[in-house]
């Protein structure tokens, strides 16, 4: 009787504590299951928009005065300040969002207004096409006053073949004599003026295009030291030929650099008819920027040069020289051309001098010929520089400089000789 009586208490307590367990268990479970759901916020009705837009604006600088970023109570996310006030509309919306016009947003923050139905994007900001535009190429629109023409070549030097490859592109408005003119440019790599190239004669037309293609041989060693000549001629109905202009590059280590080739234009220059001096000529451009106190000097070429043959080294260079008071400042030379009685340097070099000097200031251009030691033969010079050194050519020279600020003026000037002061 007594078992009984105990079976029965114990199966009594045992359904109270399985009771009280799965009690306890679907309170944990709702619990659990209320944490990983969000509260779906309600919709703004479309009327009440521009009022509820309006109330969040007070609010909205409220916010933007805050230190740190709070969460409202029936929001389970954080919204950034910069996007707080926003009407953000559902995912299955087919209509753009409408940033309200507060004035404690930054305009930068806002998204621009679109029309049109771009599904359910949001329009964020624009493309400012300003920064992806490509510099135009004004080669073929910007022409000095009085140019005799323009002519485009490429250059391309392949080392393993000792071959200097020259592409002819083309010329644009070359001054003929007339409408039905004739043009043909011949190549020349100087020192050697005995031998050149020719390209195809084009007829009727005062820009021609040429597209041809040249090649000369001339070895590693002497290749930057050579000089390229393009010089266009127009061909009359007796076939004479009628120079309108040349164009002389320089072969310069840059020029050459890489294995493709480069693309140059230069601007046509008149041959100097003049002949030349007794000791041979310079030619050269002077500029003075009185912004940097910078004095530009840029050796052009020079010609009908008295070289000493016996000379078992015939290279010529020019050497430029700052003088104040008579007094060396600063000396800068040119790179060494072999064996040319015209020599091509077009080479720039600057030198500092404030503006109170130019009035005791003075340049010195010394064309030299190298010769065996390390030693040179003085060629012929020239002096240009204010009224206190110089006369004539030279004075108004530097003169002309002085006039025209930060322009390059050119000229060309006849060289003493050695025992000339």
């Amino acid at each position: 009787m007594a078992e009984q009586l105990a079976l029965v208490i114990g199966s009594i307590v045992g359904g109270l504590l399985l009771l009280l367990l799965i009690g306890v268990s679907c309170c944990l479970w709702r619990k659990f299951c209320a944490t990983f759901t969000y509260e779906e916020l309600p919709e703004t009705p479309p009327m009440a928009t521009s009022a509820a837009s309006s109330r969040q604006g007070d609010r909205l600088c409220q916010l933007h005065t805050r230190t740190q970023l709070s969460r409202p109570s029936g929001v389970p996310f954080m919204v950034p300040p910069s996007f707080q006030g926003r009407d953000w509309v559902p995912l299955h919306s087919k209509e753009l969002s409408q940033a309200p016009q507060d004035p404690c947003l930054d305009p930068k923050l806002l998204p621009h207004n679109a029309s049109g139905n771009l599904g359910a994007a949001c329009v964020m900001g624009t493309i400012n096409p300003e920064l992806y535009k490509v510099p135009e190429d004004t080669s073929e629109t910007d022409f000095p006053d009085g140019c005799l023409g323009r002519l485009w070549f490429s250059v391309e030097y392949q080392q393993e073949a000792e071959r200097l490859l020259v592409g002819l592109i083309k010329a644009r408005l070359l001054q003929a004599p007339s409408e039905t003119c004739s043009l043909l440019v011949k190549l020349y790599l100087l020192p050697d003026e005995r031998r050149f190239l020719q390209s195809k004669t084009k007829r009727k037309t005062s820009s021609p295009q040429f597209d041809e293609h040249f090649i000369f041989q001339v070895s590693c060693k002497s290749v930057t030291q050579r000089v390229l000549k393009f010089s266009v001629y127009h061909v009359d109905r007796q076939r004479k030929h009628q120079l309108l202009g040349q164009v002389l590059f320089p072969l310069k280590n840059e020029t050459l650099a890489g294995d493709c080739h480069h693309i140059f234009w230069r601007d046509l220059e008149a041959e100097n008819l003049e002949p030349p001096s007794e000791f041979g000529d310079l030619q050269f451009c002077l500029s003075y920027n009185d912004y940097l106190s910078r004095l530009t000097v840029v050796v052009l070429r020079a010609k009908g040069l008295r070289l000493q043959e016996e000379r078992s080294v015939v290279s010529v260079f020019v050497k430029v020289s700052l003088m104040n008071q008579n007094k060396f400042v600063k000396c800068k030379k040119t790179s060494a051309v072999l064996g040319s009685v015209n020599p091509v340097y077009n080479e720039t070099f600057s030198f500092k001098a404030d503006v109170t000097e130019l009035d005791t200031a003075s340049l010195s251009l010394t064309v030299l010929q190298s010769t065996e030691g390390d030693r040179s033969h003085l060629l012929g010079r020239v002096v240009v520089g204010p009224y206190m050194y110089t006369r004539g050519r030279e004075l108004e020279h530097w003169d002309e400089m002085l006039s025209k600020p930060k322009e390059l003026v050119k000229r060309w000037h006849a060289l003493c000789g050695p025992t000339e002061p």
